[in-house]
């Protein structure tokens, strides 16, 4: 199992998402954390948007992982959101988004984290995988593509 399945409960992926800002679809991703994870929609895009003015999260090929630090959080938690269509977000080739993998860290972010992300955006990086990402139906689907991949083994 890959360290996103890991923290991805089927749950926490939503498809066909009306979200026409980068605002909207972090609401969404704040709703789902509140409504799964008892934790406040407010703290959850508070944290997403001050990442977020650090620099774009968006990258390119119309996926973006959005994260966070979350007080209190014991965990790492992710979200897959897939919006109708495809958003404005600064990401580095100027496409639209409309993929999107929420990442939320506890406060003390530690190297796991930073493995998670990396993680992630290797996997994003498959054109293939990244294209049925967004096209596939329903989000058990989604979800089940996720588990089953693999990342490239490290030789470290």
């Amino acid at each position: 199992m890959n360290r996103l399945a890991a923290i991805l409960p089927v749950t926490n992926v939503l498809i066909d998402v009306e979200a026409t800002s980068k605002k909207r679809a972090f609401e969404h991703a704040g709703l789902l954390f509140e409504n799964q994870h008892a934790i406040a929609r407010a703290t959850v895009t508070d944290n997403l948007f001050a990442r977020e003015r650090l620099g774009s999260t968006g990258l390119g090929h119309g996926v973006a992982i959005p994260h966070g630090r979350i007080k209190g959080l014991k965990n790492p938690l992710a979200a897959v959101v897939r919006v109708q269509q495809p958003i404005p977000f600064d990401a580095p080739d100027d496409e639209p988004v409309s993929l999107l993998v929420f990442l939320l860290v506890p406060e003390a972010a530690t190297q796991r984290h930073l493995e998670i992300l990396s993680e992630i955006a290797e996997m994003l990086s498959e054109r293939e995988l990244r294209e049925r990402l967004k096209s596939e139906a329903p989000a058990a689907r989604v979800h089940e593509l996720i588990s089953n991949w693999e990342p490239l083994k490290s030789v470290a």
